[in-house]
Formats: structure tokens, C-alpha cells, sequence
């Protein structure tokens, strides 16, 4: 995984195996995120979204604690998605990025907690597949317009923005950050290490509770099931 100019969000570009049949490609990989990030992404929600061609969805963010950390592909035609660096006191504050995300490469991208997110359509038909670290909670979900001006992101010329109208009515980012709505960046950074330390205890524990299903390594091992015989007394059924 590479890390975008935004601290926070990162991009995987995975190698796709092509034969007859068709293509294959690890498209996340758990260990890779906890790598690059310095924790894992703890699944509780996963969606999918099919966009026509135009439609923008975003730029969206949830409050920090908890947020909502995205790992985003594209399975069915191409995106532009875009990353909004939302989190007041942040070095790049105000700044946005995009990565094309498309059924051909098979990219992934990963946007941490209190980052602003957001995409357009640009085929005449686009799936996205997003995991989320929270579920959808909609009185902690918030919005800055996509089209506001002062943000600027560079949108594909030529297409027509389709918003809904949830979208459409949020506010700009100045009129968010006005309204305290906008994450901080401190509170954010506090909250990342936060999670990386939970993450290593829970690996650490993790890792010593699993037990040895055949009684081969120092540690717990698995009583086999009943009824079922033990191999060689290894503590393991006969398949």
C-alpha cells in the first residue's frame, strides 16, 4: 500500500492475474493495511453502491470518536474518487486528492476516520464495494458540499453532477467548520493511536489464546469433538 498525500489515506494496487478464464486479484489484504497504517480495519458494515453515470456521492465523514474508517474497490466500471482532508489543524487542511478506481486495475483505497470522502460515476454504470470499521449511525454522519467552490476539487469535465438531495444541501466547508462540525485534527491522531494500540493488545492476546488444534506447539490445544477419533492422540478428529 502506498500512503496519498493526505496522511491517513493510502492506496492499494494489487497485481491482477489474467489467464483464459478471466482475472484474479487480492484485492485487500488485511496484514498489507495493518502494515502501512499501523492497525487493522475491524469490519462491522459493508455496502454497495451502484451509481449511472454523473452521480456524486460525498464528500461524507462521521464524528471523531468513533468515525468511520472506508477501504473502497470499484468491481463494475470506473469512479473518480476523491479525499478531503476535513480535520481542523491538519498541515494539509483543506486539501483533496482523487485515485481512479476501476474494474480494470481492481484498486483499493483506504481512508482513515474524520477524512472527508467522496466519488462521481464516470462509466454509464459503477459498483462500489465499501468496509466499513462502524456502521451507519446517521446522528454522527456528516457533509460538505461537493461542488463548494473554496474546496475546488476537479471534477471530470464534461460530466453533469447528479447529487442527491441530501448532498446537494450541505454545507460548504466553511460553513461546516462554522458550525463545529468538522473534526479536529488532534482528536483524530489521538484517536488513530488509540486504535493501533488496541489493535497490538488484541494481536498480542490473540495470539496466545489461539489454541493448536493438533497438540504439536507449547500452548492449549483443542480436545477433539465428540464422537469423533483422536489421530494418533494428537487431539484432532480423523477426516
Amino acid at each position: 500500500m502506498k500512503p496519498l498525500s493526505i496522511d491517513g489515506a493510502w492506496v492499494h494496487a494489487p497485481r491482477v492475474h489474467a489467464d483464459r478464464r478471466g482475472t484474479f486479484a487480492e484485492v485487500f489484504l488485511s496484514d498489507g493495511l495493518r502494515e502501512a497504517t499501523g492497525r487493522g480495519l475491524g469490519l462491522a458494515q459493508a455496502n454497495c453502491s451502484v451509481s449511472r453515470r454523473g452521480v456524486v456521492r460525498g464528500v461524507h465523514f462521521a464524528d471523531v470518536p468513533p468515525g468511520q474508517a472506508k477501504y473502497l474497490t470499484c468491481v463494475s466500471g470506473a469512479v473518480l474518487d476523491v479525499v478531503v482532508d476535513i480535520r481542523v489543524g491538519s498541515p494539509t487542511f483543506g486539501r483533496w486528492e482523487t485515485v481512479r478506481l476501476d474494474e480494470e486495475s481492481r484498486r483499493g483505497l483506504y481512508v482513515a476516520e474524520g477524512l472527508g470522502h467522496g466519488f462521481m460515476a464516470l462509466t454509464e454504470e459503477a459498483t462500489v464495494v465499501y468496509l466499513c470499521s462502524e456502521p451507519y449511525t446517521p446522528a454522527r454522519e456528516h457533509g460538505v458540499h461537493p461542488l463548494d467552490p473554496a474546496v475546488g476539487i476537479e471534477w471530470p469535465a464534461g460530466v453533469e453532477p447528479i447529487l442527491s438531495d441530501k448532498d446537494a444541501a450541505a454545507p460548504t466547508l466553511a460553513e461546516a467548520l462554522a458550525a463545529g462540525l468538522l473534526p479536529r485534527y488532534e482528536t483524530c491522531v489521538a484517536h488513530y493511536r488509540r486504535l493501533a494500540a488496541v489493535d497490538r493488545a488484541t494481536a498480542a492476546d490473540g495470539a496466545a489464546r489461539v489454541p493448536d488444534p493438533y497438540g504439536t506447539a507449547p500452548g492449549p490445544a483443542l480436545d477433539a469433538a465428540p464422537g469423533l477419533p483422536v489421530v494418533g492422540g494428537a487431539g484432532g478428529p480423523s477426516l
